[in-house]
């Protein structure tokens, strides 16, 4: 398996609520409630952990509250290279009813300072430049206070000048920001993709054209998540789209950070020369879609080892929407 470095900027300490539906301006009286270490580049490195890979979790964290990142990081076997900031790790409210509707309360993160942009930096470059450098690198999230599209830019700059494949998660100017740099790959959901290209994408077909655009841009996988109308995946693969299994959505919050793990870990997989050409491509989003869709149906990230996973996989529809035929994928 491989090692991969996820950089999480403004991680958040989740507090999911199960409720039969959301009443607003009473009291409301959860079925269930969690408190976890969470950030999207933390779940996704989860999800990584699970499936075998050595993973290494960075970015900024709280000093004032970071025990339950610890506890997260040895439960789930990450090692940790995040840099400590005065202050405490913002909290974010999950409210998440019967109907699959989630309501998000975000915090808006530590205020972060030149010096520790600084640091950051001089910690990644400590583990580009190891003697087992990571073989891919992922940012994802939000930016914190203090943290311009300038440094953002900086940032990935700099990961990209390393040569390791650069995947970007994240949405609004600092997705475009991103987009201009060129990394290996990006996720937009519809909605952001829609403001990347300055137009509603109304029909599926606008959709496509909009995610060959951000292929077209530079970006080698254009990954985009659309809920129950599946994903698109735009490559020099091919271009493909994947229909999610039916499956009861009781908290969709960690289902596009499972995707993004599921189609980095197939690519990996390809990458170490495991498998290649057409065959596999279908399978490494037949894979990622259906561990997606098992992430929706309770609090956190997807199960690959759930009773049910084959038959997941086995009800997630495939199409190829193309006709180049390309022997294997870059990751």
């Amino acid at each position: 398996m491989a090692r991969v470095l996820c950089i999480t900027l403004n991680p958040a300490l989740d507090l999911a609520f199960n409720l039969e539906s959301l009443v607003l301006g009473s009291v409301n009286r959860p079925t269930s409630a969690q408190l976890e270490a969470a950030g999207k580049g933390v779940n996704v490195a989860r999800v990584l952990a699970g499936l075998g890979h050595e993973v290494i979790v960075s970015g900024f964290l709280g000093a004032d509250n970071d025990a339950p990142y610890q506890l997260a990081f040895a439960k789930y076997s990450l090692t940790d290279a995040f840099v400590r900031v005065p202050g405490e790790t913002r909290i974010n409210a999950k409210l998440a009813e019967q109907s699959g509707r989630v309501t998000d309360i975000n915090g808006p993160g530590l205020p972060i300072e030149e010096a520790h942009l600084h640091a950051l930096i001089a910690r990644v470059d400590d583990l580009l430049t190891s003697a087992t450098p990571p073989q891919a690198v992922l940012v994802a999230g939000s930016l914190p206070p203090g943290l311009t599209l300038d440094d953002f830019a900086t940032l990935l700059n700099h990961l990209n000048a390393s040569g390791v494949p650069l995947w970007v998660d994240t949405s609004g100017p600092a997705l475009a920001t991103a987009i201009t740099l060129r990394p290996a790959a990006v996720k937009p959901n519809e909605t952001e993709l829609a403001e990347w290209a300055g137009e509603a994408l109304n029909s599926a077909e606008a959709r496509l054209n909009a995610a060959k655009r951000l292929h077209n841009s530079g970006v080698e996988h254009a990954l985009i998540s659309a809920g129950a109308d599946g994903v698109l995946w735009v490559s020099a693969e091919g271009i493909w789209h994947a229909t999610p299994p039916k499956v009861i959505a009781s908290n969709t919050v960690c289902a596009g950070d499972t995707f993004v793990a599921g189609m980095l870990h197939g690519l990996l997989n390809q990458q170490d020369g495991q498998h290649s050409g057409q065959h596999n491509a279908e399978q490494i989003l037949r894979f990622a879609t259906a561990l997606s869709a098992e992430a929706v149906r309770h609090v956190g990230v997807g199960d690959p080892h759930a009773v049910d996973f084959d038959s997941l996989q086995q009800h997630t529809r495939i199409r190829r929407l193309d006709d180049t035929i390309t022997e294997g994928a870059t990751l």
